[in-house]
């Protein structure tokens, strides 16, 4: 039930979606001569996608979630990598039947950097399908073509493509593996996500060492008019709404400790 109202909740909360139902009830209550209502629905469009689109609002909200986990040393020993699912175009490749990487694509390109400096280490792809309504691959039936033509042989792969979520990456990939006392296992994920993702693991009691990739802003970001190209700026603001609202929701459901974790 929390998989299927979180996908409802953020179709209609994320930036562009509110935007275009706020015009859509403007047209509607214009059609009933209201046109009060009309006017407010579209300046609150407008606000909204200004900010989200014009602004550095998303990279503000992105860099304490990007600067909460540091990447460490490398370990000298590693016994596994779990990387989390969101790198690939999955309806694409289920298409296709090929690899194409999206914004996100880093998680596996740092997993294959990761497996040749560790040529023992298991490699653990923990990501389904996650969509409600869209067809498309999972991550970890896509993987294999991938981390195999990088070189990464097949007999490393621990392929998990049951879960639909954090939540389920961090149950399903322990339920494969069984860690044991005193190994390390790193966790591959965007470094926006990670403080999500390290709370879930710990809930898990599967201990991973952060190896955050993916990072979408400097650190250096301040409050700022048409920082970036309005698309990138849209995302990024769609993404950090997202993962603000993602912990919060795990918080108040029990599913982690606190609002904001950390080290």
């Amino acid at each position: 039930m929390f998989f299927y109202l979180s996908k409802i909740f953020w179709f209609f909360a994320q930036p562009l979606n509110f935007a275009i139902l706020l015009l859509a009830f403007g047209l509607a209550a214009s059609f009933f001569g209201r046109r009060r209502l009309l006017r407010t629905a579209s300046l609150l469009a407008f606000l909204i996608l200004a900010l989200a689109a014009w602004t550095s609002l998303g990279a503000v909200l992105l860099t304490p979630l990007e600067e909460r986990y540091p990447r460490p040393a490398l370990p000298d020993e590693v016994a596994g990598i779990v990387v989390l699912g969101g790198g690939f175009e999955g309806a694409i490749n289920l298409a296709r039947g090929g690899y194409e990487l999206n914004s996100g694509g880093d998680r596996f390109v740092e997993t294959a950097v990761l497996s040749r400096r560790y040529p023992q280490a298991k490699v653990v792809v923990s990501g389904g399908t996650g969509t409600l309504v869209l067809d498309g691959e999972g991550d970890a039936d896509t993987a294999p073509r991938l981390l195999e033509a990088l070189g990464v042989s097949r007999d490393r792969l621990v392929l998990e493509n049951r879960s639909r979520n954090t939540y389920e990456n961090a149950l399903y990939s322990r339920q494969l593996v069984s860690p044991r006392p005193g190994e390390t296992w790193l966790l591959v994920t965007s470094a926006f996500h990670m403080p999500r993702s390290m709370a879930l693991f710990a809930k898990a009691e599967f201990a991973v060492v952060p190896w955050p990739v993916d990072y979408r802003t400097s650190g250096q970001e301040g409050i700022g008019l048409f920082t970036d190209n309005p698309a990138d700026s849209l995302q990024n603001t769609t993404i950090a709404l997202r993962e603000w609202a993602g912990l919060l929701a795990y918080w108040l459901s029990g599913r982690i400790d606190e609002p904001f974790p950390g080290p």
